[in-house]
């Protein structure tokens, strides 16, 4: 008992000293740690030298007040901020104990000059206000010396810009130590102005001097084509990177020991304003590839090995190309799941035979498969939409080929700025996580705008648009879903339009796409004689059948309002007064290899079109139209992207029954009986921006032989051809040649020289004229071409076309004289 008593005394001992001790700390106490620190009571700005900030710009910076207690962070955070704005040289806080124990704070600062002028010494042909405009040096800033160094060495490169090759910039700062401004002059001897009149090369015996110059950006001198998109002038960083790729090219063409010494690189001057630049290429001896072996493998023989790579035995020995066998190797490895697969390079040379023997020594690692999938950074997209795009599964082997195919079309969806996928460590032998990470993109777009064309005139629109829509999650914006959505409303002088489309590019989580599309468009540029209303809706399934080919099925249903029509229109246009129905199913093929769909300068597009109107699906429209279209691009050279665009297209519309009309003047409806059931609007026409620029809108076809009105015809025929050159991001040029001719009878592809009119009877002002439909413009058109010169510019997303073209040839049915200036907005195909 007595022992218990004296363990309790001893915990009560123990307990009180600990109560006692926690009593005396200041936050147990609800004391602020600095209860008893020191007060300030005094804080004061001291200036060392010139004195041009005033002091209540630096008390703003300071953080520690008077009369609060002395803490050591806030005095910190006022010198950093004080450092911050970028008015002081040096800053220093000094602390004076005053006698009653308390402080007073001194903040000592060095201000930086303030800059009030900047002037240009020996400018002679260069502006002062535009080399201002350019510097980030400016008046009414405070001094940064380092700044005003970049900047003098941006005015240099100014200069190389514009041809000043041996233009010199220095600087000087005149300081007033009195009133602490600074005036900054920079020194400029801009020397000549030099424009490259030739590159020439020396040593280049096995590739040609035009063929090194395509490969530069340094490009000679051409007035017109230099003022167009710059170049001609000798810049010198530009002009190290192009001798960097001539290395490079030779290198990797087997000459191993290429030498372009800067210092045989001769400037000449033939002549005023002309400047020569002579390079000297020391080629050396040209290597091949010797003996090809494999070492480490064993899943694959070395024959199986050799078979896949690029480079073989006796080819010319490429660095580029042995990197990239390196990665087919891997890439082969991974397809069987083998993917720690090591590829070591040994190169042996042989300096009597030039030949180079490669060792590939493999390690092949371990086989794995995937355990499961981790997704990251899908924010708003739905995890089964990622996944749908994968070509991997928990379960299968890893193939590192079907994963980057995976990342690539996540990339081509563009739901996102960046897809990354790679393997990832789990707790399984032999098994990998495939891990996805992206980063969500902007795939919603809301634009506003007004624009100008040559066929519709001024035209006001607003669109919204959004790639990946989710028709069911408003919590999110209704984003997140892959679904594709758009609606668009424009109004002009001569047209306007609504349009709203939806499509789901995943039905019932298997890849077909189902959509639809209603529409309302009203157009009154397509003739003086009438305006067009049509009003529809169309229903699509798309799917990609085999390869690259896509297949697309379609119903439309359609009325075609012809109204406003003038009473002395062609009979042809009178007849078709009024709504018609068109019911329709459509039936495409397509095949897109295109490289970018913007500026394309590789791949092909074909597209295979066919439809049956009514004839058992509703309307009182019956035809079939059958029509292939081809674009192939061919690129040439490599400098300002040159490619070459071949088009041609083709079509054919088929009456499939016979109709009963009348035609309407102004004193009797006249019965008649034709064959044609092909309404005007649905027949083909040529001329205008998009099809011969070199012809009027619609120009190129049948016509109304008296009121010279554009009837269509039921066969077509056109071909373009284009030698693009893309200058920069932006801006393209190009050279066209088009042709083309629409006949009147369906199947009818063979154009005809025959000069005559075609023969159609008419309704004459205030006359009672019988019409016989099957007579009208019975004759074939003949060829119509024309060539120009036009400009590509990029805007907001889709290209703006201007060209100018003179047409060659012109059919009975035109009379065509040019020049002709079109502009259009947007794609064709």
């Amino acid at each position: 008992m007595k022992t218990t008593r004296h363990n309790l005394l001893d915990w009560t001992v123990k307990a009180s000293l600990l109560l006692f001790l926690i009593l005396q700390c200041p936050l147990a106490r609800g004391q602020d740690a600095s209860a008893n620190a020191p007060i300030v009571e005094k804080v004061d700005i001291q200036f060392e030298g010139f004195k041009n900030v005033s002091e209540q710009n630096v008390l703003a910076h300071i953080q520690q007040r008077v009369g609060l207690p002395y803490q050591e962070p806030q005095v910190d955070k006022s010198v950093r901020s004080l450092y911050q704005s970028g008015l002081f040289e040096f800053i220093e806080a000094r602390r004076t104990t005053l006698p009653n124990g308390n402080f007073e704070l001194t903040f000592v600062v060095v201000p930086k000059y303030r800059i009030t002028g900047i002037t240009f010494e020996g400018l002679v042909d260069s502006d002062a206000d535009d080399l201002e405009d350019e510097i980030e040096t400016s008046s009414g800033l405070p001094l940064d010396e380092v700044q005003v160094k970049r900047d003098s060495t941006k005015i240099f490169d100014l200069l190389q810009k514009d041809g000043y090759t041996n233009a010199k910039v220095s600087y000087r700062i005149d300081r007033n130590d009195t009133t602490g401004t600074a005036v900054v002059i920079f020194v400029v001897d801009e020397g000549e102005r030099l424009d490259i009149d030739n590159i020439e090369f020396v040593g280049n015996e096995n590739f040609s001097s035009s063929t090194l110059r395509d490969m530069m950006t340094t490009t000679e001198y051409f007035w017109l084509w230099s003022w167009l998109v710059g170049g001609g002038r000798l810049q010198e960083e530009d002009f190290q990177r192009d001798l960097d790729i001539i290395r490079d090219y030779y290198k990797n063409e087997g000459y191993l020991d290429v030498e372009i010494p800067e210092s045989e690189v001769v400037l000449e001057y033939p002549a005023s304003g002309e400047l020569d630049i002579i390079i000297t290429i020391h080629e050396g001896r040209r290597y091949y590839v010797g003996n090809i072996t494999f070492e480490g493998n064993k899943l694959f023989t070395t024959e199986r090995l050799v078979s896949i790579l690029a480079t073989q035995t006796d080819d010319v020995f490429s660095p580029k190309k042995i990197d990239e066998d390196v990665e087919l190797l891997k890439d082969f490895y991974g397809q069987i799941g083998y993917l720690d697969t090591f590829i070591r390079i040994e190169r042996l040379p042989n300096v009597d035979t030039g030949k180079i023997d490669l060792t590939f020594v493999v390690t092949e690692g371990e086989q794995f498969y995937v355990e499961s999938i981790t997704l990251q950074g899908n924010t708003k997209t739905r995890s089964s939409v990622i996944i749908r795009e994968l070509a991997l599964a928990p379960g299968d082997v890893f193939d590192l080929v079907r994963m980057k195919a995976s990342q690539a079309r996540l990339e081509n969806t563009r739901f996102f700025e960046a897809v990354n996928l790679a393997p990832e460590a789990s707790n399984l032998p032999n098994r990998r996580n495939l891990r996805v990470t992206v980063k969500e993109g902007s795939t919603g777009n809301l634009t506003f705008g007004a624009g100008f064309s040559s066929i519709e005139s001024v035209v006001a629109f607003a669109e919204l648009t959004q790639s990946n829509f989710d028709i069911f999650n408003y919590r999110s914006m209704f984003q997140g879903g892959g679904q594709k959505f758009r609606l668009r409303f424009s109004i002009g002088v001569q047209s306007s339009e609504f349009l709203l489309s939806f499509e789901e590019p995943w039905v019932f989580q298997r890849e077909l796409a189902f959509g639809f599309e209603i529409y309302r468009t009203e157009s009154d540029y397509l003739s003086s004689s009438y305006n067009e209303l049509r009003t529809g809706m169309e229903l699509y399934l798309r799917k990609r059948l085999f390869e690259l080919v896509e297949g697309r099925l379609s119903y439309t249903i359609e009325q075609v309002d012809i109204k406003d029509v003038d009473p002395y229109a062609s009979p042809v246009i009178q007849q078709e007064k009024g709504i018609r129905t068109v019911s329709k199913l459509g039936f495409q093929l397509l095949r897109d290899t295109r490289n970018n769909l913007l500026w394309t300068t590789s791949g092909n597009r074909l597209e295979y079109i066919t439809e049956l109107a009514g004839t058992g699906i509703g309307g009182n429209t019956d035809y079939i139209r059958q029509e292939v279209r081809a674009t192939q691009y061919i690129p040439t050279f490599d400098l300002f992207d040159q490619t070459i665009r071949l088009h041609a297209r083709t079509g054919t519309v088929i009456p499939t029954k016979t109709e009963t009309g009348v035609f309407f003047n102004q004193r009797a409806w006249l019965p008649e009986t034709y064959e044609d059931g092909v309404p005007f609007f649905d027949k083909y026409f040529l001329g205008g921006p998009y099809t011969l620029r070199g012809f009027n809108f619609r120009e190129v076809g049948p016509k109304d032989p008296i009121s010279g009105e554009a009837l269509g015809g039921d066969t077509m025929g056109l071909v373009q051809v284009e030698y693009i050159f893309r200058f920069m991001e932006q801006l393209g040029m190009k050279f066209f040649y088009d042709g083309g001719f629409v006949n009147q009878s369906a199947g009818n592809w063979i154009p005809t020289s025959d000069t005559g009119t075609g023969v159609l009877a008419a309704v004459r002002p205030r006359q009672i004229i019988p019409v016989n439909r099957t007579s009208i413009t019975s004759t074939s058109g003949g060829w119509n071409d024309d060539v120009g010169v036009g400009l590509i510019i990029l805007l907001l997303g889709s290209p703006l076309n201007l060209d100018f073209a003179w047409p060659i040839h012109s059919d009975q049915f035109n009379e065509s004289s040019g020049p002709v200036f079109n502009f259009s907005f947007g794609t064709v195909f």
